[in-house]
């Protein structure tokens, strides 16, 4: 039992990550970024040409370069975040949601083929391969390399709550998301802080992207896709817009999966995780933590 809870928790913690991502983002301008899963394959693919250059550093021990790795990929997703949302975001804003919409669906496809051009389509090996002996914990077999994943993902997410519970940006992103028109007339500059969300989740999915390749070993160019449509569903499931939803949702949403394996078989696991989706669409729209909003008119 306690075998499955710590596999649920340790695969909702990336869940968690690229979640927050997507609410943060609906939060501030009400727009779902399905392009916001292939973010996190193009941090695996932008860690894996920086290894490439930096081989000879691996003497150092294989968790310190990855650390290292982590930080100068999420600067560099960060800014393609922000180059994505002035390029084919921030034109669209006043437009119909739909159009942005369709705007995110294609730039999912741009980054996918872009990279599908630049590496080809064939599976490639991540230079690190995290592994180490399985430790008994309450029956349970326990690695280092999942519970320093663990940790970091967490200390990722305490991060994000400290900057946006209690600093002075973080206040602005949250007088956004009540009301963009009136933040603009207190002197909030609304583009800049923005701009900066998307920073902040792009730089979270690209760091989720690097533990997920250094823990599995292999990456390609559709592996955001599937993991941007459970993020998307932990996001749902938590109460979109909502940061502790997010991270709630994805653990969530790895324990449903971790158990609906055990149950059915791993084959029924997409099938079981997005089952749920539907059941909380139908019963609670809102999600765990969301909150019914009135449509002002």
């Amino acid at each position: 039992m306690f075998q499955l809870i710590w596999n649920g928790l340790f695969v909702g913690a990336f869940y968690a990550l690229v979640a927050l991502g997507y609410s943060m983002v609906y939060g501030i301008i009400k727009l779902l970024n399905f392009a916001h899963g292939d973010l996190y394959m193009l941090g695996s693919f932008l860690a894996f040409v920086i290894l490439g250059g930096f081989t000879g550093l691996f003497g150092l021990g294989s968790i310190p370069v990855l650390l290292l790795v982590l930080l100068i990929t999420m600067l560099l997703t960060g800014g393609i975040g922000v180059i994505i949302e002035r390029v084919a975001y921030r034109p669209l804003r006043s437009s119909p949601r739909l159009a942005a919409l369709i705007t995110a669906v294609g730039v999912s496809f741009t980054l996918e083929y872009a990279v599908r051009q630049i590496f080809g389509p064939n599976t490639r090996v991540f230079p690190i391969r995290l592994e180490g002996s399985p430790i008994e914990v309450l029956g349970a077999r326990i690695t280092m390399p999942q519970v320093v994943l663990m940790l970091v993902a967490a200390i990722l997410m305490f991060l994000l709550q400290r900057y946006v519970m209690h600093s002075r940006e973080g206040r602005a992103m949250r007088a956004i998301a009540l009301d963009q028109k009136a933040s603009l007339l207190m002197g909030v500059n609304v583009n800049r802080v923005i701009s900066r969300t998307f920073f902040i989740g792009s730089a979270l999915a690209g760091a989720a992207g690097v533990m997920a390749a250094a823990y599995y070993g292999t990456i390609d160019f559709l592996m955001g896709f599937v993991i941007g449509l459970k993020a998307f569903t932990a996001a749902v499931i938590g109460g979109i817009g909502n940061l502790y939803g997010a991270m709630i949702g994805g653990l969530v949403l790895g324990l449903l999966e971790s158990f609906g394996t055990y149950w059915f078989g791993g084959e029924w696991r997409d099938v079981f995780a997005f089952g749920f989706l539907i059941l909380f669409l139908v019963f609670k729209p809102t999600g765990i933590l969301g909150e019914r909003v009135v449509e002002r008119v």
